[in-house]
């Protein structure tokens, strides 16, 4: 049985940034925590003030919550699911929490946005595509490197690279606005031009639509520590390559930056493939409906 945490809201406004992060109007983590296990995390960080991420709990009351809240926001908008939390972690098959709230979602009149490691997320196409008929719909698959090998040993427990493109050819077919998040690119581990461009040839064989990247990696207190160990057991030496370059800079930009950024515009060009935040907001999201202004004669 997974725990429950108490919770006094669950849906969060964006405000002005919500044009920042691919237009999103509203934000929830119905999960508190992920088994995916990925060495670099930012929600490892003491700021989230989540002690044991890899515990997975679930906000208690979440559908009652959900839908209340939902019904009471004057302006519908797109909600975006996933960005501290996968909400689609191992416990989701059993339990179907997010599937629920997709439901929940549809039921008030939102659009989505997913973000999300696994595949499991085609389980609920039926939902998404039911959204999308009057409402936005954008997911966004991360994926780090071509190589599943390398995948593997960054995100031990959340499906391989090959299973994420599979997942992004099927939702792309399914007339889902489906895309990469191709981020965090780690300095000394998968910042190469071999893996960038690969990457973009895959998505753009599965149909993905877009691609937004980081060519660097964000760390911070606990996080990094959790990292540092990490990589100190997979990469012998590494992690005094990144003390001696980027001491305790929070952003850490790969030293390949500029041509790394190169070879992915170059080839997201060749294959058609969106890459700046405007771009993609614009392609994906509805236009929202004019309040007609009735006018009485004078």
């Amino acid at each position: 049985m997974i725990p429950t945490i108490e919770a006094k809201t669950l849906v969060q406004h964006v405000g002005s940034k919500r044009n920042e992060w691919f237009g999103l109007d509203y934000n929830i983590n119905i999960y508190r925590g992920c088994n995916h296990g990925c060495i670099y995390c930012d929600s490892r960080s003491d700021c989230y003030d989540i002690p044991n991420f890899d515990q997975v709990t679930v906000k208690k009351d979440a559908f009652t919550m959900l839908s209340k809240e939902l019904l009471s926001k004057r302006r519908k908008g797109v909600v975006g699911i996933g960005a501290m939390s996968d909400p689609y972690n191992s416990f989701e098959k059993q339990l179907e929490i997010t599937r629920n709230a997709l439901k929940i979602i549809y039921d008030t009149g939102f659009g989505i946005s997913l973000m999300t490691k696994s595949h499991l997320i085609v389980r609920d196409l039926d939902i998404l595509q039911n959204i999308n008929k009057k409402q936005s719909v954008i997911v966004s698959i991360t994926i780090t490197c071509a190589d599943d090998l390398l995948s593997k040993k960054m995100e031990p427990n959340a499906p391989l690279s090959s299973k994420r493109f599979e997942c992004i050819k099927q939702l792309s077919d399914a007339g889902i606005f489906c895309g990469v998040l191709l981020m965090p690119i780690l300095p000394f581990i998968n910042d190469n031009s071999d893996n960038i461009r690969r990457i973009v040839q895959l998505a753009a064989a599965a149909g993905a639509k877009f691609i937004y990247p980081m060519f660097g990696v964000t760390l911070r207190d606990t996080q990094r520590t959790y990292f540092y160990q990490m990589i100190d057991e997979l990469y012998p030496n590494i992690s005094k390559k990144y003390k001696q370059t980027f001491h305790q800079q929070y952003t850490c930009w790969s030293s390949n930056y500029k041509e790394l950024g190169s070879a992915f515009v170059r080839e997201c060009k060749i294959n058609d493939m969106l890459y700046t935040m405007p771009a993609i907001i614009n392609a994906y999201k509805k236009k929202e409906p004019q309040v007609e202004q009735l006018a009485f004669p004078l």
